[in-house]
C-alpha cells in the first residue's frame, strides 16, 4: 500500500481576469494560503501557461515550475481536456466546440483537429520537461450522439467510430510513450470514453496501448448510476490520476438520469462541493490506498450552488482529512511469534 499525495487543486474553474485569479503567481499564492500542496494546470489557459512554448522549451518549463515552487507548491499534472476534446468532434458539435480553438480555425474542423493533436503532443513534451509522467485529457467523441439506441443503430456504427477514434489518438499515444508520459483520460459523459465498457473498447482498438490510462472522477459515475467503488476494483491498475469531486443524484417523478434538458440547478444529477453530495469518499480513499495508488488527490470544484471560493476553502481540509497514512505493520503483530518451519509443521501435525 502507498499513501496518496495531496491536497491539490485543479486551477481551471478558478482562473479569472481579477486578482488573485489572474495569473499563475497570484493564484498559486492564494491556493497555498488555503492549505493546498499542489496545482493541476489547464494547458489551454494562457494566463498560466503557453503550452506550445512549454513543449519546446525546458527553460520555460523551469520558469513555470519556479513560480509554483516559490509559493510552496508542486505541479501535479498538466490538463489537456479542451484540446483532447477537439481531437474527435462529431459534426453536430462543430459550432459549439469551435469556441475551444483559436478564432482562425473556426469553421475548419480538419485544421482544428490538427491543432488539437499538436497541442496535446506539446503538453506531453512539457510534462517531460517538468519531470511529470502523467497528464489529463478528454478523448473527444464521434459516437456520443448515438448513445441511446433509437433510432436503431446500423450494424458496425459504434465499431467504426471507435476505430476512427483510435486512429486519431494512436500518433499522440506513441508520442507520449516516447516522452515517458501517460495520457489519463477522464471518463466523462460527452466523451466516447464515458464508462468502463467504452474504455475497454478503446483499449482494444489501440492494442492496449501502454500510454492509455484513466483519470478517476467518481462524480461522473454518480450521474450515470454506475458503481464507482467497484469501478476501482476493475480498473485500479490503469488509474493514474484522481479528481476529488462530489455529486448527488435525486430522481423525481418527472426527471431522472437524462435530466430533462434542465440547467444544472434543476437536474436530478448535479455536481456539488466536497461533502455536500452523495459520494462515499471514505470508501474511495480506502480502496485507492489499498491498491497502492500514490498519485495526487486533486480537487475539481464544480458546484451550481456554492461559490468557488468557499468550495476551495473547504476542499483542502476535506481532502487532507480523507488521505490515509497507510500502515507499515499489521495491527495484530503484537500477538505474533517468530517464523519457524519446524513449529509450523508441528502445528499442522506433520
Amino acid at each position: 500500500m502507498k499513501t496518496i499525495k495531496g491536497p491539490a487543486i485543479f486551477l481551471a474553474q478558478f482562473l479569472d481576469d481579477v486578482e488573485p485569479f489572474n495569473n499563475l503567481k497570484n493564484i498559486c499564492q492564494w491556493v497555498a494560503s488555503l492549505g493546498y500542496k499542489g496545482v493541476q494546470i489547464p494547458a489551454w489557459d494562457g494566463r498560466v501557461i503557453d503550452i506550445s512554448k512549454a513543449g519546446e522549451s525546458k527553460g520555460y518549463c523551469d520558469d513555470i515550475k519556479g513560480i509554483v515552487n516559490e509559493a510552496g507548491l508542486e505541479i501535479t499534472e498538466l490538463a489537456t481536456h479542451l484540446q483532447g476534446q477537439l481531437v474527435a468532434v462529431h459534426p453536430a458539435y462543430d459550432t459549439m466546440f469551435d469556441a475551444f480553438a483559436p478564432a482562425e480555425l473556426h469553421g475548419n474542423p480538419k485544421a482544428r483537429t490538427e491543432w488539437a493533436v499538436n497541442q496535446v503532443k506539446s503538453a506531453a513534451s512539457a510534462s517531460k520537461h517538468m519531470d511529470i509522467n502523467v497528464m489529463a485529457s478528454f478523448s473527444g467523441a464521434l459516437v456520443w450522439p448515438f448513445l441511446y439506441p433509437w433510432p436503431q443503430r446500423p450494424g458496425g456504427l459504434v465499431e467504426a467510430g471507435f476505430k476512427e477514434l483510435a486512429r486519431r489518438w494512436l500518433p499522440i499515444l506513441d508520442h507520449c510513450k516516447d516522452e515517458g508520459v501517460e495520457v489519463c483520460f477522464e471518463i466523462h459523459p460527452g466523451e466516447d470514453l464515458h464508462d468502463g465498457v467504452t474504455f475497454e473498447r478503446f483499449l482494444e482498438e489501440t492494442n492496449n496501448h501502454s500510454a492509455a490510462k484513466i483519470l478517476y472522477d467518481p462524480s461522473h459515475f454518480v450521474l450515470q448510476q454506475l458503481d464507482y467503488v467497484e469501478y476501482i476494483d476493475h480498473y485500479h491498475e490503469l488509474i493514474r490520476m484522481f479528481h476529488v469531486k462530489d455529486a448527488e443524484y435525486n430522481p423525481t417523478g418527472k426527471s431522472g438520469v437524462y435530466g430533462g434538458y434542465q440547467d444544472w440547478v434543476g437536474r436530478p444529477g448535479r455536481f456539488r462541493s466536497l461533502g455536500d453530495g452523495d459520494v462515499d469518499f471514505v470508501s474511495i480513499f480506502t480502496k485507492l490506498s489499498q491498491y497502492g495508488f500514490d498519485g495526487w488527490a486533486v480537487l475539481e470544484w464544480e458546484c451550481c450552488i456554492k461559490s468557488p471560493e468557499q468550495g476551495a476553502e473547504e476542499g483542502a481540509p476535506f481532502i487532507k482529512d480523507h488521505i490515509i497514512r497507510v500502515t507499515e505493520k499489521a495491527f495484530d503483530d503484537f500477538a505474533g511469534g517468530s517464523v519457524d518451519d519446524e513449529t509450523n509443521r508441528k502445528i499442522l501435525g506433520l
